[in-house]
């Protein structure tokens, strides 16, 4: 079952094309799965692998109390693991496809207003090198929706500032353009041409990246989270925030300003509509609690 585990990882980077990051969670995802068969199945070939077998593994996730987004994350693994095998014709019957994943329930994500993103980005005003660099990051990854992966990802040669763009290579290395705003630019510009230079060391690796740390390498996706919730916190704000709350607040601030739905999910990169609408539902739940605090007849007793 190991052979079968290596070439599953070689079909999710080479043939899926799918992050270093992802891979590894799918793989790891699957040995974990293969070792409890083993061990507690007996099972040594993939073709004696049951439903049962794949119930009983699920059963014991059960018991260690996992959150439904892991379990979820593990039967999409093990289903993708059993998709490569019957696609490889290495099973003759998916035994997988039966198996369903439970009901996650949909929680809104924290989104940021514009207030506060003014007010973040407006507090890192300092003229040192770093500054320059942390505000440009956030400048960008607000205002052109990016996931962290995509914006540390970044290559100088996929800035365009004199057309005003961005080419992004989102999930699956499918490529987008999305525009960046007056700020952006303006920020960008002053990280080019007056801080990029302290943090370039000549090192031949990270050279083409556009941020970089003070070692020289390329901002890593934890790096970034931890430089953005330090300056959300010297900037008072209070909510838990994280690089994916501003693509939230990205996305749901077009959305009040009337962008239609599918040109946000053009944007943002989504293969699937409804992928996006559940910025409409963060949008309904504004609305209701604005109605609910200023309707006379709102509340009772009124």
């Amino acid at each position: 079952m190991q052979e079968h585990l290596q070439e599953y990882r070689i079909y999710l980077r080479g043939i899926l094309n799918l992050s270093e990051s992802t891979t590894n969670s799918y793989y790891n995802d699957v040995a974990h799965y293969l070792e409890f068969l083993k061990k507690y199945r007996g099972i040594v070939d993939v073709n004696e692998i049951t439903v049962d077998d794949i119930k009983s593994y699920l059963a014991s996730l059960k018991k260690k109390h996992l959150k439904e987004s892991s379990v979820s994350r593990k039967i999409t693994s093990i289903k993708s693991f059993h998709k490569f095998l019957s696609t490889e014709r290495i099973l003759n019957k998916n035994v997988a496809s039966f198996i369903q994943g439970p009901k996650r329930s949909k929680k809104l994500p924290i989104v940021m207003s514009i207030e506060e993103v003014t007010q973040l980005l407006e507090s890192i005003n300092g003229n040192d090198p770093t500054s320059i660099r942390d505000r440009a990051m956030i400048e960008l990854a607000y205002a052109s929706g990016l996931r962290v992966s995509e914006l540390v990802n970044l290559k100088l040669t996929d800035l365009h500032l004199t057309m005003q763009v961005v080419k992004i290579y989102g999930k699956g290395r499918k490529e987008r353009i999305v525009p960046i705003g007056e700020e952006g630019i303006s920020a960008l510009n002053r990280y080019l041409t007056e801080a990029r230079m302290y943090f370039n060391k000549n090192k031949p690796q990270y050279r083409e990246y556009l941020f970089l740390s003070k070692n020289g390498q390329a901002i890593t996706r934890q790096a970034f989270n931890l430089i953005l919730k330090q300056r959300a916190k010297e900037a008072g704000i209070t909510k838990k925030i994280s690089a994916h709350t501003l693509r939230h607040s990205f996305a749901t601030h077009l959305l009040e300003q009337g962008l239609d739905l599918r040109y946000i999910q053009e944007l943002l990169g989504h293969a699937d509509i409804s992928t996006t609408e559940i910025y409409t539902n963060i949008q309904d739940q504004k609305l209701t609690e604005i109605y609910l605090s200023t309707h006379p007849r709102a509340k009772r007793g009124s």
